[in-house]
């Protein structure tokens, strides 16, 4: 409820910023260069076109705001990391409105144009800023007075889980916690997260026994809540992982990585608009490939088989069969190059990745991304960690049509093969960037084009 109230304030804060910043900065615009044309400052104000950028340009602004990310985390917010994002936003904002709709005025003279601007970004950056300062030392001191504190779940009942309680207990500079028990791993979870309001999960086992840690990790991904460990678990990890200091407690948050918050948001943007856009317009490439599939073998065009994705969860992924109608008829079978299972026109659109194409699907319903970790069935994701138990770490992002893993790899055979392809995504996990995706989705493309797809 915190966060929800927190964000409901940041909106309206930067709705109200934006719309005093136009106002301010039509009544300086309407001296610069409106006097001749308007008889006075409320005949200017109350013009149409400056009414619908009254209208209009605020909700611009609050898009502008979600793509730099400003709304993603809305409690213990860093003062220094908000002035910068803000003063950031500001000048984007003031240089898509300058090129937009300024710059088709022409002035009286060049030095109007340099007024223009400096006015349009000093108003929208000191409004928003101010607003949002205000909210954000507000909700500082109800953090410190502990009147607002995260309420944390820690997963063990010894010695060690007994010492992060009580370092979690004191005053923090960043954020309060509040740790309503510490509960053994047997415990029914659910209930306890739901009738306790947990928002996070804290594991302090005294065990040595990593297997049990790691099975326990995976378990905790369903219900999609931060994870995280003291800082003697990191010979779990590779490398990149964030390190979150809690009243002098390192601990290591197994749910996040370093992809920025602003990348995300455009990301799950980007997903969207392009998968729709291929869907429709491929759609007569899709009902060929139907088509020629039905031709080719006895079966059902697609095929569906439940994948392990975000945050552990199960969904059915859709490709184009290409395989026989009982081929895993013995159970599930990793394929090969040569596969006497797959049908002859199974070869060419495996060749040119075109079974994959019904994923686009998968990406528009938020189960899958464009470029993310390739993901696996339970009955090999069970085998795999058994021998590279970070395997887990993959579940923090959604999985992907195509992959680093899968570009630079391709297909695995056995498990051992799916483990030597994890390594790319681990990889990309731990250096996810929108440029790197765009890397990802050209050598694709490139895979696509030239039939190297096996």
């Amino acid at each position: 409820m915190k966060k929800k109230t927190q964000l409901f304030k940041y909106l309206s804060a930067d709705y109200i910023a934006a719309n005093l910043a136009w106002f301010f900065f039509n009544i300086v615009r309407y001296y610069l260069m409106a006097q001749d044309s308007f008889s006075s400052l409320a005949g200017f104000i109350v013009y149409i076109h400056v009414m619908k950028g009254q209208i209009a340009i605020p909700f611009g602004w609050l898009i502008l705001h979600y793509y730099s990310g400003y709304y993603n985390k809305t409690l213990g917010k860093s003062r220094l990391s908000e002035f910068f994002t803000t003063l950031a936003t500001a000048l984007t904002g003031s240089v898509v409105i300058f090129f937009c709709i300024l710059l088709a005025n022409l002035p009286p003279s060049i030095r109007i144009y340099y007024e223009q601007f400096s006015c349009l970004f000093l108003f929208s950056f000191l409004f928003t800023y101010i607003f949002r300062l205000f909210i954000t030392a507000h909700a500082a001191k109800k953090i410190q007075n502990r009147e607002w504190t995260v309420r944390a779940l820690i997963i063990g009942t010894g010695e060690k889980a007994a010492q992060i309680k009580t370092l979690m207990e004191k005053p923090a500079v960043a954020m309060a916690y509040t740790v309503p028990a510490c509960v053994d791993i047997s415990s029914d979870l659910n209930r306890i997260i739901k009738t306790q309001d947990i928002e996070e999960l804290i594991v302090a086992l005294d065990s040595d026994d990593d297997n049990e840690l790691l099975n326990l990790l995976y378990s905790l991904y369903q219900y999609n809540l931060p994870i995280k460990l003291p800082l003697s678990y990191s010979r779990l990890l590779t490398g990149g992982m964030k390190i979150r200091t809690i009243t002098g407690f390192p601990l290591i948050d197994v749910t996040g990585n370093n992809f920025s918050e602003e990348g995300k948001n455009i990301k799950l943007t980007l997903d969207k608009l392009v998968s729709a856009a291929v869907l429709i317009l491929l759609s007569p490439v899709y009902l060929y490939l139907a088509i020629r599939v039905k031709m080719d073998s006895k079966g059902p065009v697609f095929i569906k088989q439940e994948r392990i994705g975000f945050h552990g969860k199960p969904f059915m992924i859709y490709k184009f069969r290409t395989m026989r109608e009982d081929a895993e008829k013995d159970g599930p079978l990793l394929s090969s190059e040569n596969d006497a299972r797959i049908t002859p026109f199974g070869q060419v659109m495996r060749k040119y990745r075109l079974d994959e194409f019904p994923q686009f699907w998968n990406v528009l319903k938020g189960d899958m991304s464009l470029v993310g970790p390739r993901p696996e069935r339970k009955y090999y994701i069970d085998q795999i960690m058994k021998q590279a138990p970070y395997f887990y770490l993959l579940h923090n992002v959604r999985p992907g049509i195509t992959s680093w893993g899968m570009v630079k790899f391709g297909y695995a055979r056995n498990i051992a093969e799916m483990i030597e392809r994890m390594q790319y995504d681990i990889l990309y996990y731990e250096n996810m960037s929108l440029m790197l995706d765009i890397k990802i989705l050209i050598y694709s493309i490139k895979t696509v084009c030239t039939g190297k797809g096996i």
